[in-house]
């Protein structure tokens, strides 16, 4: 092969090469633009957003792979080698894509089922955080310490879901220690006081106050209610902190662990 062929065809497969560039830098700036678009189009068509974010995910990734393998095919490298060469790598390939496939399969059964949707407060194992995006992969929380969390979908199909939010309210459980010496029922009349001024306890089921304990050097009773998931925290310190103020100003007193010793 002569220099002048021998250059006319490095610049030939330069210019491919710089094509095939160009078309791959192009197409994921043109994605993420018709992405962009296409979210907006579907918030003003109100689309659950548990089922936009999945769509957006799954769109991108089609979009992707059309601009790459378009990319290669410009560079002049043929869509039978590049085949060719997956399916002689296919056992490293599947193993590699083995758990991409298990968490795209799992964000499918989440967004078929809903066990969880986007804006909900859960818990999966030993995190717990409100749903902000359910990708195609993986599904995102925020804590209530604001700390961001990525959970594989695959993970989330395979254990319990615990979801606070889904039924609207919750029963909350305030326990109050006091000594044996106590009135029971001054005791039960001030909580039950304390509870009919809590303005976020729900009437239906009727508020409880039960003793349910007796333990080593007190008794322990128990101030159940039902408050919307909205309202849970609020009465939560409510009734902890206006309840240590009436116990105190009813005469009633939380008591110290102690030991009674008898000499023989």
């Amino acid at each position: 092969m002569e220099w002048n062929d021998m250059k006319e065809m490095i610049q030939q497969q330069g210019m491919r090469l710089l094509f095939g560039l160009l078309i791959l830098i192009a197409g994921i700036l043109l994605v993420h633009w018709i992405a962009g678009l296409l979210e907006k189009k579907l918030k003003i068509k109100r689309i659950e957003p548990t089922l936009l974010g999945f769509l957006r995910n799954l769109f991108k990734l089609l979009m992707y792979l059309i601009v790459i393998l378009t990319a290669v095919s410009v560079m002049g490298i043929p869509l039978t080698s590049v085949l060719t060469i997956v399916a002689s790598a296919g056992v490293a390939v599947s193993l590699a894509m083995q758990g991409a496939l298990s968490n795209l399969v799992g964000g499918l059964t989440l967004l078929i089922l809903k066990p969880i949707r986007v804006g909900e407060y859960v818990k999966v194992g030993d995190y717990e955080g409100t749903v902000q995006a359910i990708n195609a992969f993986y599904t995102e929380m925020t804590t209530y310490d604001n700390r961001h969390i990525s959970m594989p979908n695959s993970s989330l199909t395979n254990t319990a879901i615990v979801n606070y939010t889904r039924e609207g309210s919750r029963r909350l459980d305030v326990s109050f220690s006091v000594g044996y010496q106590s009135d029971m029922s001054l005791v039960n009349h001030t909580l039950r006081e304390l509870v009919s001024r809590c303005h976020g306890v729900l009437p239906d089921p009727l508020p409880e106050v039960r003793l349910i304990q007796l333990g080593e050097s007190y008794m322990v009773f128990s101030v159940r209610v039902w408050v919307k998931t909205a309202d849970y925290w609020n009465v939560n310190f409510y009734l902890l902190e206006e309840g240590k103020k009436a116990l105190d100003a009813a005469g009633i007193q939380i008591p110290f662990p102690q030991m009674d010793v008898h000499i023989k």
